[in-house]
């Protein structure tokens, strides 16, 4: 796979390498000159100097024939112009963009921008999975696909709690796809009895996490 990486942060170079030392091709494309010679003294003819949001720079950087484009500058807005451009301009079919800031979230997802990458969210992810008491998880937003899936502990006192996976009445649009007891994960059957303790995955349609909340937990989401 051709992959162009725009940005040669800690996040960008790492990446360059990672993908490199899997035996994919990568052009990493930094703009801070400094930068561009520290990388190059151990990626050499893999990383390019330049302003990934300057068509001739990407154009340079083999845009055309690129099959992924990953956007992880340290500027949002650099990071969507990029990505608009490799999609729109140049018909790469895959793109990845990082957010800087979680509050821009919106407008990655405004302007169709997807799927975006937010290490805030992802620490947010970790601490959630911790905690029980946080509630619904979210595991994985599938945006092009609207697809979620979701973890969330069964209580004792929830409606699904002692009961089949056949008998637990799901919205229409989820699924549950496995469930974690004991330290070991399994697909359960329909016969399946859900026990407290339980912790469940289901995969659902965007906007169902309420009922699901309240399934699992028995407490209504706010």
């Amino acid at each position: 796979m051709y992959v162009v990486v725009a940005g040669g942060g800690k996040v960008g170079w790492n990446l360059a390498r990672e993908l490199i030392g899997k035996g994919h091709e990568v052009t990493l494309v930094e703009e801070v000159r400094e930068r561009y010679l520290t990388i190059e003294e151990e990626l050499e003819h893999a990383v390019q100097y330049g302003d990934a949001t300057e068509m001739w720079v990407l154009e340079r950087a083999g845009i055309e024939r690129a099959e992924l484009v990953v956007a992880v500058t340290g500027d949002d807005e650099d990071n969507v112009i990029i990505c608009q451009l490799a999609r729109d301009r140049y018909a790469v079919s895959r793109t990845i963009a990082r957010v800087n800031n979680p509050r821009n979230r919106e407008l990655f997802d405004l302007l169709g921008v997807a799927p975006v990458v937010s290490a805030t969210d992802l620490i947010l992810r970790l601490i959630e999975h911790e905690v029980p008491s946080f509630g619904l998880v979210h595991l994985l937003d599938l945006h092009a696909e609207r697809l979620e899936i979701v973890e969330v502990e069964l209580a004792a006192d929830a409606p699904a709690a002692g009961r089949a996976v056949s008998d637990v009445a799901m919205p229409d649009g989820s699924l549950i796809i496995s469930v974690l007891r004991d330290g070991s994960g399994f697909v359960p059957k329909a016969d399946t009895v859900l026990e407290p303790g339980d912790e469940v995955l289901v995969v659902l349609d965007p906007g169902l996490e309420a009922g699901i909340t309240s399934i699992f937990t028995g407490v209504d989401a706010p």
